[in-house]
């Protein structure tokens, strides 16, 4: 990781939703140089699921080495924010630092937002964060460190960011839009860079976006803490810029990003709004192993229906092969690309995938050979086939005939389909998780 060089010393940071996650992680990286600072967070008493408080992140923070403000604050409300500032600079003498950590996530789309999170969403991520700009800004131009720092994404226009979740990505777009035009208003009397992670990070929001097991698809808050520590560590002339984390610790001579991975090894779910094309996220996640049977969910040329070995498949004296459920198929017509996937998903089930995995699925496909279908790997030995299943559905997915195919074979990933939306899901997210551990299992069959 990233050392600490005392160069934060005495520094007065601001930073808002710091009493846990990725706030409390910057604050507890400055602490260790001996930084002031103040925790502008909404939890004073301890919340019901969600973990820490502004004090409890005092406590924190002062065992690390710093000296700690907590501050009850919703950045929403403009006159909290005030007093906050207030207090800090009678306490501290003056604010080095503001960090616009502060945020709200819903990825709905425009019909599913109702107009109460819209308004959330707005006022903490854009609005809050121009706010706290603009009300810390006269005493950080007497700085001589002076930077704000969003926590917020480099902007990508590409729609796949925006039809999914189009709110979200119009409240994180204004916090970066904040940094587009105050670096260049306060251009040599305060930096205002934004900072965005390279794959996700582990924090309780993924937990409750991602459900169970997503953690191992995350790094650890370390690596923002560290890339932060770094940006607020320059000179004010570094200003204007939008930087991936990763990127940055490179650059500084990190080479081993195995100690900011929760499970190191693992592969790691990039971050939303990096990448152009959609498909590239899937490329990265791309398991290792056999090439898939099928490419781009075209259809095999030839006059008989290729098993994974590349064998044709007759049965006993050349009989006719079986579909999937059981009935002849044309002497001539080859099973199409869906067809054979689930012909060869229902044989490599197994107990263990049922075992490990509890649930069922359904699959609404759309284009050349669209339906239902369904997995079930919750009851007895499992199975899978056309039409509904026989028994309740866990998970609902939505998706193109032709994204399907290449999802089971290993070209795209459940979690950057669903990213990308390309996939859509109703029901049990944990379940939907699962998903992409058994592709794995199933994805060297096809």
């Amino acid at each position: 990781m990233l050392p600490n060089t005392g160069k934060l010393a005495g520094c007065t940071l601001f930073i808002t939703g710091a009493s846990r996650g990725i706030g409390k992680a910057i604050a507890l990286k400055a602490a260790k140089d001996g930084a002031n600072i103040v925790i502008a967070a909404k939890t004073g008493e301890p919340h019901r699921t969600l973990p820490g408080t502004i004090y409890t992140a005092a406590e924190e923070i002062e065992a690390a080495g710093g000296k700690a403000l907590p501050c009850i604050v919703n950045v929403r409300e403009e006159q909290q924010i005030a007093d906050a500032v207030e207090k800090a600079v009678q306490k501290f003498g003056g604010i080095d630092i503001l960090v616009n950590n502060a945020s709200a996530i819903s990825l709905t789309g425009t019909l599913e937002t109702p107009t109460k999170k819209v308004d959330l969403m707005m006022s903490a991520n854009t609005r809050g964060t121009y706010l706290a700009s603009k009300i810390c800004l006269p005493y950080l131009r007497k700085s001589n460190i002076a930077h704000i720092l969003n926590i917020s994404p480099p902007i990508n226009l590409n729609p796949i960011w925006f039809k999914n979740h189009c709110a979200y990505t119009i409240s994180k777009y204004g916090m970066s839009m904040c940094v587009l035009g105050m670096a260049e208003e306060f251009r040599g009397e305060v930096a205002v860079n934004a900072l965005w992670p390279q794959t996700a990070i582990h924090t309780s929001a993924m937990d409750m976006l991602g459900g169970a097991g997503v953690e191992q698809q995350c790094r650890k808050t370390d690596i923002l803490a560290d890339a932060a520590y770094c940006i607020l560590t320059k000179p004010k002339s570094f200003t204007g810029n939008f930087v991936i984390d990763e990127n940055l610790l490179r650059e500084e001579g990190i080479k081993n990003f195995d100690v900011y991975a929760v499970a190191p090894g693992h592969p790691l779910l990039p971050d939303f709004f990096l990448d152009v094309d959609p498909d590239t996220l899937a490329m990265k996640m791309e398991a290792h192993g056999a090439s898939p049977v099928f490419r781009e969910g075209k259809k095999i040329e030839s006059d008989k229906p290729e098993g994974p070995d590349g064998a044709k498949h007759e049965g006993p004296n050349g009989a006719k092969p079986e579909g999937l459920d059981g009935a002849e198929s044309a002497a001539v017509k080859p099973l199409g690309p869906v067809e054979e996937t689930f012909k060869i998903i229902k044989g490599a089930i197994s107990e263990d995938v049922v075992r490990s995995t509890q649930g069922v699925y359904l699959f609404e496909l759309s284009g050349d050979e669209g339906g239902t279908w369904y997995i079930d790997l919750k009851n007895k030995a499992g199975s899978a086939g056309i039409g509904e299943p026989p028994v309740k559905v866990d998970v609902v997915m939505s998706m193109s005939s032709g994204d399907f195919v290449k999802m089971f074979s290993g070209k795209l990933k459940p979690t950057m389909a669903f990213m990308s939306g390309k996939l859509k899901i109703k029901g049990n997210m944990a379940l939907a998780m699962k998903l992409e551990k058994m592709m794995t299992q199933f994805s060297s069959k096809l």
